[in-house]
């Protein structure tokens, strides 16, 4: 998918981005990139709220327990593709964004590297004691 194209036209849409809130990487990656110069409105939702949109993900099968969601431009971008655009998106200002965009804006990368970040996310939780999301 051409990502960078629909960037500007995108900018009154936004991004809608669910991921976990108890998960220290998760909530700090999400803070970290900087979508509103690229996107315009950047929403982040709490994936253990009560948000309905939390519901309509789950419905529709995704599991928040093995990764966030990006929704964008109408198109739902789950684990690997989610931090593939988000990378792609995001301002290059800033080191860590800029080496998150080196990284994960090869969707190779994104792909093989995913799995390992989900298992030190998965192990971090269970240290913390968090449950999974329901």
């Amino acid at each position: 998918m051409v990502y960078e194209a629909a960037a500007e036209s995108s900018k009154m849409e936004g991004i809608e981005i669910i991921y976990d809130g108890e998960c220290p990487f998760c909530s700090r990656y999400v803070m970290m990139t900087r979508l509103r110069d690229t996107v315009g409105r950047v929403r982040l939702v709490d994936a253990r709220s009560n948000d309905p949109v939390v519901s309509k993900i789950k419905e529709l099968g995704f599991d928040l327990n093995e990764g966030m969601v990006a929704r964008y431009r109408g198109q739902n971008y789950f684990g690997a593709d989610c931090i593939h655009l988000l990378s792609i998106l995001s301002s290059k200002s800033g080191t860590l964004n800029r080496l998150s965009s080196t990284l994960f804006s090869n969707r190779y990368i994104a792909t093989i590297s995913y799995p390992v970040l989900r298992a030190g996310r998965n192990a971090t939780l269970r240290i913390m004691g968090s449950r999974p999301i329901g």
